[in-house]
């Protein structure tokens, strides 16, 4: 099935972003034709090449001290790639086995990686797409200023080295990977969330009951939603003067043959614009954080689930972890939650669909940590003091009641676990999140 245009460069820009294959691939193939060039540019204008000292290069006339050069870098070039493979395979296990399996996608995500790699291959392109123009016959020719370049490269891989394996010893440690991920997380809810939360806002239309007239538009492939088009689910449904009702939000695994969405007055689609409609949803194999805002909370909730387990027992990094789901949360309730129903006209229900709400991203971000910590006392303290930072940071009652009711459970989990002194301090924090209704 053929995909939208929109969405394919969608997940064109996001590949890019994440990955090591796009990035490291464009910045091989931009120095490798550099070095092509350069070596062309310096053969047909000879006096490119007269700039360079003498101390540098004594004779511009021998082409095998260029060549012994550029063959050098080449090929160390491609040890410390080896090196560098090496070096991230094995963070990559390690993050994986001892956090979560979820975090590889924000480590591959890291652009200092990405750079790292790119310049040490594109400068092996660099001096292999360079090396030819080094010859003896039938003419002798030495590109001393590609080869000048590729001695600077060489010097700026030696730093850039230094800086990746710096880089890796700080991007290990579970502080810099939660704090990661919370940015991430932050960065979709700004994208999808732009504008500031209104308490008074007015509610919306309840959405339209199911009708009997509804046609289902089954899924061609398998996989979890991981961007939703509703501009162009808009469009669809203006062209085709139907209502679109979309039944599962974005983070849902749909199997193949399972509706994505229910049209009314379906037949007016016709084959064309079921494929349309079909396009407008992009589906793969993993999550991502293009919409998935619980993706990212739940990253950070594996970390503090395996940190508090009898098996590693540490209680610091869980807490850590709810320190940042606190400030995911409240950048979250300080901005409006996005429209579940799209309007054109006004007054008219052009397509109706789902957003994670408070109370569910609330409970995927502290409630499985709440159920695991019920005899630890240190995470379980730090739970209340994260919704009562919370709820001090939005005015809305009706947040407020939820956050309450939640810090409630804490205190009623704790209790069956917990003896009285170790209670005592836990309900005082409660007293102080529910003084906040007051």
């Amino acid at each position: 099935m053929r995909k939208e245009l929109p969405i394919l460069l969608r997940r064109a820009m996001y590949n890019l972003r994440g990955g090591f294959l796009v990035r490291p691939l464009i910045i091989a193939v931009a120095l490798g034709g550099a070095g092509a060039t350069l070596s062309s540019l310096e053969e047909v204008f000879p006096a490119v090449s007269a700039w360079i000292p003498a101390t540098i290069f004594p004779t511009h006339a021998d082409p095998q001290v260029a060549q012994v050069i550029l063959a050098g870098v080449a090929a160390s070039m491609m040890t410390v790639v080896s090196i560098v493979f090496a070096i991230l395979l094995m963070t990559l296990t390690l993050a994986s086995m001892q956090f979560s399996p979820r975090i590889i996608v924000s480590f591959a995500k890291d652009r200092v990686t990405q750079w790292t790699l790119g310049i040490f291959l594109g400068t092996f392109s660099y001096c292999m797409a360079a090396l030819p123009a080094a010859r003896s016959m039938p003419h002798p020719f030495a590109p001393v200023a590609t080869v000048l370049g590729a001695m600077v490269l060489a010097l700026t891989c030696v730093g850039l080295l230094l800086f990746f394996i710096h880089h890796i010893s700080q991007a290990i440690s579970v502080s810099h990977i939660v704090d990661r991920i919370a940015k991430e997380t932050e960065g979709v809810i700004d994208d999808i969330m732009p504008w500031p939360h209104w308490p008074e806002r007015l509610q919306q239309t309840t959405a339209p009951p199911p009708t009997p007239d509804e046609v289902p538009v089954a899924n061609t492939e398998s996989g979890y939603i991981r961007f939703v088009d509703t501009k162009r689910l808009l469009e669809i449904a203006k062209q085709y003067h139907v209502r679109i009702r979309v039944l599962r939000r974005v983070g849902h695994f749909v199997p193949q043959g399972i509706p994505l969405a229910m049209v009314v007055k379906g037949e007016r689609l016709g084959p064309e614009g079921t494929a349309q409609l079909q396009a407008a949803f992009d589906l793969g194999p993993t999550r991502t954080l293009q919409q998935d805002v619980e993706f990212g909370v739940l990253q950070i909730v594996d970390i503090a689930l395996k940190a508090i387990s009898p098996a590693v027992n540490d209680p610091t990094t869980a807490i850590s972890c709810v320190d940042q789901l606190s400030r995911v949360v409240i950048r979250y309730v300080s901005r409006q939650p996005p429209d579940e129903l799209v309007f054109d006209p006004p007054g008219v229900v052009r397509v109706s669909m789902g957003w994670i709400q408070f109370p569910r991203l609330l409970d995927a971000a502290f409630e499985q940590i709440r159920l695991y910590a019920k005899t630890d006392l240190a995470v379980s303290l730090r739970l209340p003091r994260a919704l009562g930072d919370i709820a001090a940071s939005t005015p809305d009652p009706q947040y407020r009641k939820i956050l309450i009711d939640r810090g409630r459970r804490v205190v009623v989990g704790c209790a069956e676990k917990l003896g009285e002194d170790e209670m005592r301090e836990l309900q005082v924090r409660h007293e102080l999140l529910a003084g906040l209704l007051a």
